[in-house]
């Protein structure tokens, strides 16, 4: 596999700022995201529809430029690192070609790219080695997707850009799929990829980036941006006692309820236990952080207030 030379990390955005639109009536896409990833690192950046994902990822492919700030992909501008065959992307829009064979089609996409991965390679990453000599137009719909994991490894990338990949498959195709995205990055690749899965990001990114209305809001690794959410959970059942009041112990901010086990939504944890511990609800006890979801929620709800969690402040704590 080639190898780019130096110590400059794969993906550096650096204010950058994309807006479209009329002036006066332009909306700002990103808007100023300072953004870096370390070859090697795998990368989810998840978002609202319309929170920036799709325009970040177009200008870290060069379909678009930034309108302001700078992005480069291991030290070069994106059309030039595209061009050299470091980056290879599976973007949501767009079909393989119909009427020629799974072999065919990457033996084609792979004779594009200076120093491309091996057909047999890339199949065999990809996992559709089994349906190799099959015409596309023959194929499922999640057979498909897996092709086109193929095509953006046929240029033997060392960054590889989903844009949510898993969206039209089944749970046993998503995590066929993770398996073998696991298998590129063990390589020392790297991997950066959007998602509405939040728990495909929570198990197989080591860092998920935050973006809402164009900007980042949180970045750093799951249980990081699942602490500064501020909520933990507390689980007990509850063994017939009645749910009557449960809202009303210290610091909980919400309680769910399913069949006979509670779960209580909790700012101060702590406090919460020793509450239930004087109620005797102490059956099945656990506490556990927020889920990614819940962070992800409070996060990007209206009106909410990054954390200042940041990928450099989790590095400078460790």
């Amino acid at each position: 596999m080639k190898q780019t030379t130096g110590n400059e990390a794969a993906v550096v955005f650096t204010g950058a700022v994309k807006s479209f639109g009329r002036a006066g009536q332009s909306v700002r896409a990103v808007d100023g995201i300072d953004l870096t990833v370390a070859r090697g690192e795998t990368v989810a950046l998840l978002g609202r529809n319309g929170a920036g994902k799709s325009t970040a990822i177009s200008l870290l492919l060069g379909l678009n430029e930034p309108d302001a700030g700078t992005v480069r992909v291991f030290g070069r501008t994106p059309d030039r690192a595209v061009g050299a065959g470091l980056v290879g992307a599976m973007l949501q829009d767009g079909r393989p070609i119909q009427r020629v064979t799974v072999r065919e089609l990457i033996t084609f996409v792979a004779s594009t790219y200076p120093k491309p991965l091996p057909v047999a390679e890339a199949l065999d990453l990809a996992g559709v080695t089994e349906y190799a000599n099959r015409r596309i137009d023959k194929l499922s719909g999640g057979q498909i997707q897996r092709v086109r994991f193929a095509v953006a490894l046929a240029g033997s990338p060392e960054l590889i850009v989903l844009d949510e990949p898993t969206a039209a498959l089944d749970v046993e195709g998503r995590h066929a799929f993770w398996e073998s995205m696991r298998a590129y990055a063990r390589r020392g690749n790297t991997v950066l990829f959007s998602t509405h899965y939040l728990e495909e990001a929570d198990e197989n990114a080591d860092r998920i980036v935050v973006i809402d209305r164009g900007r980042i809001v949180a970045d750093g690794s799951g249980e990081t941006i699942k602490a500064a959410a501020g909520h933990s959970q507390v689980s007990f059942d509850l063994a017939g006692r009645p749910t009557a009041g449960l809202e009303l112990l210290p610091g909980v901010v919400t309680v769910e309820v399913t069949g006979d086990r509670a779960v209580l939504h909790t700012d101060d944890s702590d406090a919460t236990v020793v509450e239930l511990a004087r109620l005797g609800l102490v059956r099945g006890l656990q506490v556990s952080l927020a889920t990614l979801e819940a962070a992800f929620l409070s996060l990007t709800a209206p009106g909410a207030i990054a954390p200042g969690t940041t990928h450099q402040d989790e590095k400078e704590s460790v």
